[in-house]
């Protein structure tokens, strides 16, 4: 009898943390004896193997094993590197799939992309033709978007949340999220003594496209204002704060943390480059704008630090690690029971299994009236017994 086949996959962003989930799975699967394969480049793994050909099936299946996976879960990023492609909205065929016919799945209208092509057929022959009993896919909302899909279509499947914006829905906790929050509030902890001996107003840019949970998180351990995307603040007032806490600051400073989407009353965020696979395209950025406006209005000098990419960057800390190998192990034991669309997650501070979030839902955000001070935008620090761990529900 052949042996079982599960299958890995990591898509969008990299995260620290996400080589401990194929570690815990590959481990796992060897005690069990069962096959695991990692993919290459997320879904473009999928889409863009030819498997008649066997240097393109080398370039993107990888048999996995304790000796290629040992050390993996000491530093950070995807030893299965990652990539943005969405197989329900293709707009270029690999050349081994040129001339094939797949329906159409996009004309331009309400923010679709435009002529593109869903290849869901050749990604379940692919799985099919490589034996895959179950897949496991970690990944954000986008990512998870077409997992779902595949569910819908009665693939085998896992999912498992990552994102530094915490906003996939269902869970309280996505990996990477800590590592994060811990990355910015350590880059704006040092930079406090560069703004302090130049006596300006720091403004911090960190990612979060939808959701403000990054740039929250990272205000209330810091202790400085904040702006996310949920809430549009009124600009005048947001300036005459941060003066206000420059002056009654002994070294005469300021601090604030912006979400990269975040925006205030009359002011939009910029987009600009073509979309992507889901959608979305690149913000300009508004940290930059913020201080443009600071200026403009006070004189004031500012600094600013674009942290995004940097919070995503190196090794795990101990929460993400930890979490990454929970939910790995989580979703080998649902494929031993059997289970298909579910998703490891946290659910009031506990681990659970939980419906993969419904894509039509978009991502999860942040509750404006617990969690946001509108009035002085920053963190609201009361009310908190009784919540779970990370101060949030999942939704």
């Amino acid at each position: 009898m052949s042996k079982k086949r599960i299958g890995i996959l990591t898509g969008g962003g990299d995260v620290p943390g996400l080589n401990a989930v194929i570690k815990s799975v590959t481990y796992r699967g060897s005690e069990d004896d069962f096959e695991v394969i990692g993919f290459r480049r997320g879904w473009e793994g999928l889409t863009h193997v030819n498997l008649d050909d066997p240097e393109s099936k080398a370039h993107y299946v990888i048999p996995l094993n304790r000796a290629n996976t040992r050390t993996i879960d000491r530093r950070g990023g995807t030893v299965l590197h990652s990539s943005r492609t969405n197989p329900a909205k293709m707009r270029k065929l690999p050349p081994h799939l040129a001339g094939k016919q797949f329906p159409p799945s996009g004309n331009g209208k309400d923010g679709a992309i435009a002529n593109t092509w869903d290849v869901s057929k050749q990604v379940i022959a692919n799985l099919s033709a490589l034996g895959i009993d179950h897949l496991i896919a970690i990944g954000g909302d986008d990512t998870l978007s077409y997992a779902a899909k595949l569910d819908a279509l009665g693939v085998k499947i896992i999912a498992i949340p990552k994102t530094m914006d915490n906003d996939v829905r269902n869970t309280e906790y996505c990996i990477g999220f800590s590592t994060a929050i811990t990355r910015a509030s350590d880059a704006i902890q040092r930079q406090r003594t560069t703004v302090g001996s130049h006596e300006r107003i720091g403004i911090f840019r960190v990612f979060g496209r939808d959701a403000g949970f990054t740039a929250l998180y990272t205000a209330y351990v810091a202790s400085i204002r904040c702006l996310i995307p949920e809430y549009k603040v009124n600009l005048e007032k947001l300036i005459r704060l941060l003066v206000e806490d420059k002056r009654s600051n002994p070294s005469n400073y300021a601090l604030i943390v912006m979400s990269e989407g975040a925006q205030w009353e009359g002011f939009e965020v910029r987009q600009y480059g073509e979309a992507d696979a889901y959608g979305h395209r690149k913000k300009a950025n508004v940290a930059e704008a913020l201080a443009d406006e600071i200026k403009r209005h006070t004189n004031e000098e500012t600094i600013v630090s674009d942290l995004t990419y940097d919070l995503r960057s190196g090794d795990p800390d101990f929460m993400d690690k930890l979490v990454a190998l929970t939910f790995g192990n989580m979703a080998y034991d649902a494929i031993l029971e059997g289970k298909s669309g579910l998703m490891s997650a946290l659910v009031e501070g506990r681990y659970d299994l939980v419906p993969i979030p419904d894509p039509k839902l978009g991502p999860r955000k942040v509750d404006v009236a617990s969690t946001y001070n509108a009035e002085r935008f920053r963190p609201m620090y009361a009310h908190k017994r009784g919540l779970p761990i990370f101060l949030n529900r999942a939704s």
